[in-house]
This record gives structure tokens, C-alpha cells and sequence, in this order.
């Protein structure tokens, strides 16, 4: 028998969950957590500022933002995992282009091409990819994986500044290019021969349930519209926040502790999945989505109370990090619980759209307040984004109960 007749390995989709963790932390790291530390050699290396390369950053942002409906169709269609390989392969060879760029143009191009890239390799094609192949089981798997990805921040933050004391930003980039491509892409690419040979046996029709009973169609437009509505505030928020986290804290008065503070947030994202998976596997999402929504409220009315107070800035980052952490599992598993797996990856990405468009001009609107209105204002409208996202939640929650 040949090579290519073979059968693949048959990888079980536990394991998958762990080795799409691995590829997650690898794609996130590289891809998104490593930006910000570089960012100063490249605007060095370029002749550039910091203001311009995070503008090409954020348009990089928008586009991928702008291309999700579509990658959501096409994993729909083709199934995400056979998605994902290509994906990582692009991705890799992008940074790679990006890492021996010889003009500001070409880098950005590159960096563009690498976070479209990310729309078929990132949180959304893995959840779909989960969801697909078991969509009963989805939604614990989902969770799990959001709590495994959650240490790319937590690694890859320290690796890059280590990296970027002892290598030039290119050979760092050239080193995460390798990575997407010599160890993410062939994972991606024996996790789709395993699951091309699982299809080709027949599934129960307990396996194809989802865990949830999904809602009636005839409220599954408004539905969609609500989910939409609060994921893209609680996303505004998140965005305009992390992007300015360091320097607020710094402004309301915690001065040289404002970055000690600010480390809370990763390990704060970790605890509330970890707790989230011991108590909340089988419980409806639309729990942990309330909840997310009350913990970004409480967080900046806590910090609009307290500040300058160092403990109150802990603990602002500490629910801020707790509301990220619950709002990642959310964005995958409310869908599923609502719609059900029937065109999943198509309704993630059209929320995707709406959510990562704004995201990505947030931190943008967000400085300007703080600059010509003052922070107090900038957080206000924060409240007033939280209070929006906890009434289409709440609303969710009345209409599941009713139906």
C-alpha cells in the first residue's frame, strides 16, 4: 500500500482540543500579542512612528473584521480544519515576507495578509472546527480550548521582550513565521486527515444534537441582532481599554504601579475559565454571557470609585481580566446554544464582522476622549457600553425563557 493510500492517524477529539490549544498560543503569540513589543524596532527600522504602525496594525484588524463572513461561509462549506493548514501556511509566510520587508509598504501588505490569514486559523475556525465535529459536545470543548489559549498572553508577552533583547525584530518574526508554518500547519494539516477519515463513518444521532435546545426560527432574527449588539460593545470595550490599559492606569494616579497592576489581567483571564470549566461546562452560556457583561461594569465603576487607589486599580484589572476570559468562551458558545450547529461558522462570522470592525477603531476614539475630554468621560462611555450589552443579554435571557 502507498503512502498516500494510507489510513491517517486517528486523533481523538480531546487531543484535538489540546493540539488546537497549542496552535492557538502560537497563532495569538505571533500573530497578535507580539505586535506591541516590536512595534518600536519596526517604527525604528522603518523611519516610522508608533502611531503609524499601529494604524496599519488596526487596518491589518478591520480588513480581517471585514473578511469574516466570508471565511465563515467557507468553513461552513469546506469545514474549517481543512481551513486551517493553508491558513497557518499563509499566515507563516506572510511574517516572513513582513520580516525581511525592505519598505513600510511591503511590511504592511505582508501584515495585512497575515491577520486574513488569522480569520480560518484563530478562535472562530476552531470553535467551528470543534463544533463540527461533535456538535454535542461542542460547547465543553469550547471551553476547554479557551482555557488552554489563554496562556499565549502569558507566554508569548515575556518571550517577545526576552526575544527582542537578544535578536532584531526581523529574526524574531522570521522565528514566528517558522513556528506557523513548521509545527501549527502540519498539526492543522493531521488534524483535517483525521478528521476526513472520522466522516467517513456514520454518527449517531445523539452526536449530531447540540447540547442545547436551540430557539425558535421565528426568533432567531432579533436573537441574532441582540447577540450581535452586545458582543460588539463588550468588544469596543475590551479593544479601547487593553489598547490604553498602561497609560489610563498612569493618568488616574498609580503611577510606577500601573504595570504591575496591568500584569493581574492575564492570570485573571486563566482563573475565571478554570473555575468556568470545574461549574459551568453543561449550564446554558447565556449565564457566564450576563455575567460577563455585569463584571465589565462593576470593573470600571470600580475603578471610576477608587482611583487613584492601587488596590482598586488590582482590582479593576482583576474583573477586567475575568470579564475577557468569560467573554472569549461566550463568543463561541452562545451562538451555538441560540442557533444551533446548522451554519455555525457563517454566524460567527457575520457577528465577527459587526464585533471586529468597531474593535479595531476603538482604541483610536478611546485616546481621543481621554485626550480632549478626560478620562472620566472615556470611562463613562464605557459604562454606558456595558449598560447596553447586560440589556440585549438580559433580553436573550427573558426570550429563552419564554420560548
Amino acid at each position: 500500500m502507498s503512502t498516500s493510500d494510507s489510513t491517517p492517524p486517528s486523533i481523538s477529539e480531546p487531543a484535538a482540543v489540546w493540539l488546537f490549544g497549542l496552535t492557538q498560543i502560537i497563532g495569538y503569540g505571533t500573530a497578535y500579542y507580539s505586535f506591541a513589543t516590536l512595534a518600536e524596532g519596526m517604527a525604528a527600522d522603518f523611519d516610522a512612528t508608533r502611531a503609524q504602525l499601529f494604524g496599519i496594525f488596526s487596518l491589518a484588524l478591520l480588513l480581517s473584521g471585514l473578511v469574516s463572513p466570508l471565511a465563515g461561509k467557507l468553513m461552513d462549506k469546506h469545514g474549517a480544519v481543512s481551513l486551517m493548514a493553508p491558513g497557518s501556511l499563509v499566515a507563516g509566510l506572510a511574517m516572513a515576507v513582513a520580516a525581511i520587508a525592505p519598505s513600510l509598504i511591503l511590511f504592511a501588505v505582508a501584515l495585512i495578509i497575515v491577520q486574513l490569514a488569522c480569520t480560518v486559523i484563530l478562535y472562530e475556525a476552531a470553535f467551528v472546527a470543534l463544533v463540527q465535529a461533535s456538535p454535542r459536545h461542542g460547547q465543553r470543548r469550547i471551553i476547554l480550548l479557551t482555557l488552554i489559549a489563554g496562556f499565549a498572553s502569558t507566554i508569548f508577552w515575556p518571550l517577545t521582550q526576552w526575544l527582542d533583547t537578544v535578536w532584531s525584530w526581523r529574526n524574531v518574526y522570521l522565528l514566528f513565521a517558522a513556528l506557523n508554518i513548521a509545527l501549527c500547519a502540519p498539526i492543522h494539516h493531521m488534524i483535517s486527515r483525521s478528521a476526513r477519515h472520522a466522516s467517513e463513518r456514520p454518527r449517531t444521532a445523539e452526536a449530531e444534537r447540540v447540547l442545547h435546545q436551540p430557539m425558535p426560527q421565528d426568533q432567531q432574527r432579533k436573537a441574532f441582532w441582540l447577540v450581535t449588539i452586545g458582543f460588539l460593545t463588550t468588544s469596543v470595550a475590551l479593544s479601547a481599554v487593553l489598547a490604553q490599559l498602561v497609560p489610563m492606569l498612569e493618568i488616574l494616579g498609580l503611577g510606577t504601579a500601573a504595570l504591575t497592576v496591568a500584569a493581574i489581567f492575564g492570570p485573571a483571564q486563566v482563573v475565571i475559565r478554570f473555575l468556568n470549566l470545574v461549574g459551568g461546562m453543561d449550564r446554558h452560556p447565556i449565564a457566564i454571557t450576563l455575567i460577563l457583561a455585569g463584571l465589565l461594569l462593576g470593573a470600571v465603576l470600580v475603578l471610576m470609585a477608587t482611583a487613584p487607589s492601587i488596590v482598586g486599580g488590582a482590582v479593576f484589572v482583576a474583573l477586567l481580566g475575568c470579564f475577557s476570559g468569560l467573554k472569549s468562551i461566550a463568543q463561541g458558545a452562545l451562538p451555538l446554544a441560540i442557533f444551533g450547529a446548522q451554519g455555525y461558522g457563517a454566524r460567527l462570522g457575520a457577528i465577527s464582522l459587526f464585533r471586529l470592525v468597531p474593535a479595531a477603531l476603538a482604541p483610536f476614539g478611546f485616546a481621543w476622549l481621554m485626550q480632549h475630554y478626560g478620562t472620566t468621560t472615556a470611562l463613562s462611555v464605557l459604562c454606558a457600553a456595558a449598560v447596553i450589552a447586560l440589556v440585549a443579554f438580559a433580553e436573550i435571557a427573558r426570550m429563552l425563557r419564554s420560548s
